[in-house]
């Protein structure tokens, strides 16, 4: 094709990052911007944060978020929507949180988004609170919001909500389509149980709805799955996540989470391992999480260190990692290691102060910590952000040929 603009620049940028190609995605954003006159538009900049929140460099968001700011796209509703709901997909509800509030302009799918996030982080309360602004600012609701909503009324052991949730799908089922309301219900309740610990209950009710002919979605799979985490149930997750396939659900980095919580709860930690190994997607903080954690229970040091070590490739300046490995070496009665990595971790200077009590800062997140003022726009075509975010792809790229040349039989 001769002559790229910008459209034509969106489609094939949007179709890698629709298709779960995120690197793939991301790669063609710089090649356009290194390569060429055009620049990205309110429309391109979305479908590349679309990719980031799927790419498990999670830096990779941080990066585009500051060249949203560059550009000028600080005020543009597409733009603000897609970071708000990038940072939601990566668990950074803080951030997304800043970013709503400073938000002129908010619609249905930001407010569905925010409460999504809430509840998703274990923050009943606060999604809840958020809810009530929803309803008061008379937005409306829909199937997602009340999944979310049973979701919370679950965490807070909520009964007398949660059937006032059920009426509420059952009296709109006419408005939700035939049978879609009960099917609403039994998602959310299934994931509400799955989600609370009750493991009998979960796997019952979804026993139940495939008997009824209810067709179960990745909600209810999540639900599920997170039941058999609960219950140390191996067996049945492997069971579910391959009944994932025989409805055509393709699982997501979350269900890939929920196996690998239940296989280290039920302390198959190197099983677990090489599960995370022979994924097709690139593990993220959860699933890694999850081992991590599993490694804490049982001791586990060796698959605890290799663990550890992907988790600070992640995010190097993250502190809870640290803390766990320094436990664990505690925990197996390796205590100078366990010092060793404590006052390695002073001379870093990495902190366990929380997150949320830090100041907060977008461009010292992509700059180093010089202000976005004192750099010019050319910085990211000479190898500042632009740099930084072409070599965290190369380098995932390289990582993933490394691995399909290793598994490959002598």
């Amino acid at each position: 094709m001769p002559n790229r603009n910008v459209f034509s620049w969106n489609i094939i940028i949007g179709e890698f990052s629709r298709s779960g190609f995120a690197l793939k995605s991301i790669g063609l954003f710089l090649r356009m911007w290194r390569e060429t006159n055009v620049r990205p538009d309110d429309f391109t900049l979305p479908l590349v944060l679309r990719a980031c929140s799927a790419s498990p460099e999670k830096k990779l968001g941080d990066l585009i978020h500051v060249l949203c700011l560059k550009l000028g796209f600080g005020e543009s509703l597409f733009v603000s929507s897609a970071l708000v709901i990038m940072y939601v997909d990566m668990g950074k509800i803080l951030n997304a949180r800043k970013l709503f509030d400073d938000m002129l302009v908010r619609d249905s799918v930001l407010y569905t988004a925010m409460f999504g996030g809430y509840v998703q982080q274990g923050e009943a309360v606060l999604g809840l609170s958020l809810f009530r602004e929803m309803v008061f600012s008379r937005f409306s609701l829909d199937s997602v919001v009340m999944v979310s909503l049973l979701m919370a009324c679950g965490q807070l052991g909520a009964l007398k909500h949660g059937k006032s949730v059920h009426g509420w799908c059952i009296r709109r089922c006419s408005c939700l389509g035939l049978n879609l309301g009960n099917a609403i219900t039994d998602i959310s309740v299934i994931l509400g149980y799955g989600l609370d610990g009750d493991v009998v209950t979960s796997i019952k009710l979804f026993d139940e709805m495939i008997q009824e002919g209810i067709e179960p979605n990745e909600v209810t799979f999540l639900g599920v799955l997170s039941a058999c985490a609960h219950g140390g149930l191996v067996e049945k997750s492997w069971l579910y996540l391959r009944q994932m396939q025989e409805y055509k659900i393709v699982p997501e980095l979350k269900h890939y989470a929920s196996v690998a919580d239940c296989m280290s709860r039920a302390g198959l930690l190197e099983e677990a391992e090489k599960f995370m190994e022979d994924m097709p997607v690139e593990p993220d903080e959860a699933v890694l999480g999850a081992v991590l954690s599993g490694c804490k229970v049982y001791g586990n040091v060796e698959v605890g260190e290799r663990v550890a070590r992907k988790l600070i490739e992640l995010d190097s300046g993250k502190a809870g990692y640290y803390v766990t490995l320094a436990g664990l070496y505690s925990a197996t009665g390796r205590f100078d290691e366990a010092e060793s990595l404590r006052q390695w971790m002073k001379e870093k200077q990495i902190s366990k102060v929380p997150d949320h009590q830090k100041s907060f800062s977008y461009s010292e997140t992509a700059t180093g910590g010089q202000d976005l003022t004192t750099k010019s726009l050319d910085d990211f075509s000479t190898g500042g952000i632009e740099g930084q975010a072409e070599n965290i792809v190369r380098r995932k790229k390289k990582g993933r040929k490394e691995k399909r040349v290793g598994k490959k039989k002598p």
